[in-house]
């Protein structure tokens, strides 16, 4: 299955962690948002697409490229995050925008991630370690189960 995997990760790069994991096991390309081809996207079967999250939502260059691919019909894509906090209603705008370019969600991960923004910084931030050795395993197992549900 040919898969392509879409990711932004600033900062401390906790979402390049998860993103390599997710390639590895999935052997997909793995870009940055600035670098796909929209025309090159049909010949993938399964696409993904993460970034951290900030001020409650993906990144707005995950957001903005999603609303420029002109169809996922019959196209099987996930979501993937990290944040300080480990919520999944941070993936609602994507989420959306896939349901109206008629996508098929197959799966969301969501895994805490180092954060220092803002005011956090003055306290050290929260998530320190993360993503970890147990948040990358459940990268790995997240990816094992997509496979077997793209099928």
């Amino acid at each position: 299955m040919k898969t392509l995997i879409v990711y932004q990760s600033l900062h401390h790069k906790n979402t390049e962690k998860i993103a390599k994991v997710l390639a590895e096991e999935l052997n997909a390309d793995l870009v940055k948002p600035s670098s796909v081809n929209l025309e090159k996207i049909k010949d993938y079967d399964l696409l993904g697409i993460g970034s951290g999250i900030y001020f409650f939502k993906l990144h707005r260059s995950v957001l903005d490229l999603a609303q420029k691919i002109p169809s996922l019909k019959n196209k099987k894509v996930f979501i993937f995050s990290t944040s300080g906090t480990r919520v999944t209603y941070q993936h609602n705008d994507l989420k959306e925008i896939i349901k109206e370019k008629e996508g098929k969600l197959i799966g969301e991960f969501n895994c805490r991630g180092f954060d220092t923004y803002g005011l956090l910084k003055y306290i050290g931030g929260i998530a320190k370690n993360h993503p970890n050795l147990k948040d990358l395993e459940a990268a790995r197992t997240f990816a094992k189960k997509l496979l077997s549900s793209a099928r």
